[in-house]
């Protein structure tokens, strides 16, 4: 079977799970569609132990999932659409509202993650006796500690969160995404490239990736912005938002720049300048098109990952690994997110459930899961020549993006509820009507009811 007939198969299964969460369900879709391709997982794998399921039938299955190619459907396929179809919807003075906060959460916040979780996972590692080299956990911290765009705005963005706190997650995760690509690539050249790096190369590509992405971007965002305004036929400028992400970002990979960031920043210029600067309904029929490639793409994503488990091979130390990662990752979040929040309010009012909202919010996805398969195979662990890097690796990524889409997903809800019963509190006091220090501009805010 082939990866399109893979693809159609699983996009015609998310469609059926939609519907039936839609009836008789209450969750999120993408909760829904992970939730149940999570318990066709198990129970395939429960049949075939009991021998209820031939092998030659349970390799055919196996074989049908590995027919897509996880990271090159994410990383070279898929990921172009969705970030840019996220960005349309970043409104641009919300976004300069809070520039400084999603900057240094996106920036400092990931770096901060990245190191901390290769620092304690090394050490807790060697506690354990597990043999991994600290720039494996380095890569592992690099890969998991970017909120992912995709679970976030596919999860988050329908709760109706204070606008505040909607945009630092959605600002923070479309950003950081593409930060914590860049600081996984550099990683990754540090592991596996065969001359040993500088510190002046290791800057200078970081630096070419991320403001190399950005500023490719905004290249592509004002070309396309001034091809679509300057259009007078509907379909064609519908045609030409396909191009950005296609197009767009086949070009920005082979430049060697950050293609997410420059997706981000080409769909934010499209959402804000070209929607506005054209009719309603036209500004309505290309907000239509990507709302449903979103909702598709985001199907069969989840679905996939949620199939992903028939493929795995486990060991005993993997249960370790994974019992590890999940409260590190936690733990890494939290303590990102509150120690940002202590430079935050010495400028600003926040909402009292920020830090809260933020760290269980801070969801992975997909996109930690096509990174962690990037590693090679063949690194074998210290102890055991049967189990390699790689594996213990996908693994954890795996459970750690499992349990932020279900656990973390499914339980938010209430979290959000109580933010905007507090909003409202803030919203009618007197005192914050009271003038606030801006933190992006030093200028004063006499307007904080938006927050």
């Amino acid at each position: 079977m082939s990866a399109y007939d893979t693809v159609c198969i699983m996009a015609a299964i998310a469609v059926f799970i939609s519907i039936i969460n839609h009836r008789i369900g209450k969750f999120q879709p993408t909760i829904a569609i992970t939730g149940w391709s999570i318990a066709i997982s198990l129970t395939l794998l429960t049949l075939s132990k009991l021998g209820y399921i031939p092998h030659k039938e349970e390799h055919e299955v196996i074989q049908m999932i590995q027919a897509v190619n996880f990271d090159d459907f994410l990383l070279k396929g898929v990921l172009g659409f969705l970030l840019f179809a996220g960005a349309l919807n970043i409104q641009l003075p919300h976004l300069k509202d809070q520039k400084f906060e999603i900057t240094f959460l996106a920036l400092i916040g990931t770096l901060f993650s990245t190191f901390f979780i290769g620092i304690v996972l090394w050490a807790l590692f060697k506690l354990c006796t597990i043999d991994i080299d600290f720039i494996y956990c380095c890569l592992f911290g690099a890969l998991i500690s970017p909120t992912d765009p995709i679970a976030v705005l596919a999860i988050v963005k329908r709760l109706n969160a204070p606008q505040r706190i909607s945009t630092q997650i959605e600002g923070e995760s479309l950003f950081n995404d593409g930060v914590g690509l860049v600081i996984f690539v550099t990683l990754f050249e540090i592991a596996f490239s065969k001359t040993a790096p500088t510190v002046a190369s290791t800057a200078l590509l970081f630096a070419r990736e991320a403001l190399g992405g950005i500023a490719c971007g905004a290249v592509i965002g004002v070309v396309f912005h001034f091809l679509i305004k300057s259009s007078h036929d509907n379909m064609f400028r519908l045609i030409l938002t396909i191009l950005i992400p296609t197009f767009g970002y086949v070009v920005s990979e082979h430049i060697e720049v950050s293609a997410p960031l420059a997706m981000v920043v080409a769909g934010i210029i499209i959402g804000n300048w070209t929607r506005n600067s054209i009719s309603e309904e036209a500004a309505h029929q290309i907000s239509h098109l990507w709302e449903l490639a979103d909702e598709i793409l985001n199907a069969v994503l989840f679905l996939l990952i949620g199939l992903m488990m028939i493929t795995f091979t486990f060991h005993a130390i993997d249960i370790v690994a994974v019992v590890i990662a999940i409260p590190l990752v936690l733990l890494s979040r939290y303590l990102s997110v509150k120690y940002s929040y202590k430079i935050f309010n010495r400028y600003r009012t926040y909402n009292p459930l920020s830090i809260k909202i933020l760290t269980w919010g801070g969801l992975r996805g997909g996109l930690a899961l096509a990174m962690a398969m990037a590693i090679p195979s063949g690194i074998p662990i210290g102890f055991s020549p049967d189990i390699d890097v790689k594996e213990i690796v996908v693994l954890m990524t795996y459970a750690v993006v499992i349990f932020s889409i279900i656990v973390q997903g499914s339980t938010i809800t209430p979290m959000i509820y109580k933010a905007k019963a507090e909003q409202e509190k803030m919203d009618h006091t007197p005192a914050n009507s009271a003038s606030t220090v801006n933190i992006s501009n030093t200028t004063t805010e006499t307007n904080t009811t938006n927050s």
